[in-house]
């Protein structure tokens, strides 16, 4: 009785103290590069609080009229996660649907499943002087990369998913006629819903990848483009704001995700 009175009031503290002990790792690790390059004169390795001056002064140091974002956030920042979340979504939406269709399909998924097993196995970079043939250098170019990047991750499973549904719920839907199309809205696609939010986790890392590597070859603004005409100036504090702000973007993007993840599986009965 007593064990059990005191877990939900344990639960809360041990949290807290996991995200101490994770914040004071962090910590460390900055005090610790802030001590190895203090002293040093390597233009290649600033210090973190130069790195984090120049990213402040660089996109952060605007009116509030603008948000505190500069006319070069507007020009890298914005255009980048722009094209992530457009080329994530378009893949999200694509995934989800084929895969729930492919893992309900009793032959399809077996007949193409070495086609898709090819397809995925393609290093996305490698596709990349095909799509610069195909769509030439700008904003095509840049979201196909991304899309093809993040679709295999979210397909596959998705339709693992789909055939992980419980087959007592499956023949209760049928035994009361539902139609196709409640039955893979009420059925299929929440008994999917783990696995999908597992594939759409996966491919918003593969989307922040995408998107700088598209952006180093083939843009005329977004970070990648402004990481790269840093390294032609050996600006390399503007360089290292540039991946650190990647860094945190990525974090900030997969941190929403897996609230928004939590919160549909509470409320979406399994």
């Amino acid at each position: 009785m007593s064990g059990a009175a005191s877990s939900p009031n344990a639960r809360p503290h041990h949290r807290v103290t996991g995200v101490v002990s994770q914040l004071g790792v962090l910590l460390g690790a900055v005090l610790l590069w802030q001590l190895a390059t203090a002293g040093g004169d390597s233009p290649f390795f600033p210090t973190p609080v130069r790195i984090v001056t120049e990213m402040w002064r660089m996109w952060f140091s605007g009116g509030i009229g603008t948000l505190f974002l500069t006319e070069a956030a507007f020009d890298d920042v914005l255009p980048s996660v722009g094209r992530l979340l457009l080329g994530w979504t378009l893949a999200g939406v694509v995934g989800v649907g084929l895969g729930l269709l492919l893992g309900r399909s009793g032959n399809a998924l077996a007949y193409i499943g070495p086609l898709l097993s090819f397809a995925r196995s393609i290093p996305p970079p490698a596709l990349l002087p095909v799509f610069m043939v195909l769509f030439s250098i700008g904003f095509k170019l840049q979201l196909v990369t991304i899309v093809f990047g993040c679709l295999w991750p979210i397909l596959l499973n998705s339709a693992d998913g789909a055939r992980s549904v419980d087959p007592v719920k499956t023949e209760t839907a049928r035994a009361f006629g539902i139609s196709r199309a409640s039955w893979i809205g009420s059925v299929v696609l929440p008994g999917a819903l783990p696995k999908i939010f597992a594939g759409l986790r996966i491919s918003l890392s593969l989307a922040l990848i995408m998107m700088v590597i598209s952006e180093l070859v083939g843009a005329s603004d977004g970070l990648g483009h402004a990481m790269m005409l840093a390294r032609d100036q050996f600006d390399y504090a503007q360089l290292w704001s540039g991946i650190v702000l990647l860094g945190l973007l990525g974090y900030l993007l997969n941190t929403v995700l897996s609230v928004v993840e939590r919160r549909v599986l509470e409320a979406v009965p399994q």
